[in-house]
């Protein structure tokens, strides 16, 4: 079996939005709610380090939740994977999407709350090189 990235048409990269979407949206909540977790864990360390190493039950209870949260980012990810989209960033909920344009390698890109892929940007371009898809000159077969 290899690994080799599925490409994508800007058409199949909007046919896959619909179920990209409410995952990225699961993923930015979860991480939300992992950042509090860990807050938590690390303000029960602080407060009540524990005795001979063992953590205090506020602290192992937090650090249970927060992993909690971690294993379902985890498994977000790895649905979000398989359906090819690459996630970028819990800040904005970016996502590419390896494609072609001109025949190289670039990515359409697509940030949580947009409609559909509108942009794209070079493999090491990233979200401040985003520039508006020119559909003719994208490939539309992979």
């Amino acid at each position: 079996m290899t690994d080799t990235p599925r490409l994508f048409t800007v058409d199949e990269a909007n046919r896959v939005l619909p179920l990209i979407s409410p995952i990225v949206r699961d993923l930015l909540l979860e991480h939300a709610a992992w950042r509090e977790a860990i807050e938590r864990f690390e303000l029960a360390i602080a407060t009540d380090p524990g005795i001979d190493g063992i953590e205090s039950e506020a602290a192992a209870d937090a650090r249970r939740i927060a992993e909690a949260h971690a294993a379902r980012i985890d498994a977000l990810l790895r649905e979000l994977s398989g359906l090819g989209g690459l996630f970028k960033g819990f800040e904005g909920g970016l996502v590419d999407f390896l494609s072609l344009r001109d025949d190289r390698p670039v990515y359409l890109c697509w940030r949580h709350g947009e409609s559909s892929i509108a942009h794209w940007h070079d493999l090491d371009g990233g979200f401040g090189g985003r520039q508006p898809i020119d559909a003719h000159l994208f490939s539309e077969t992979t």
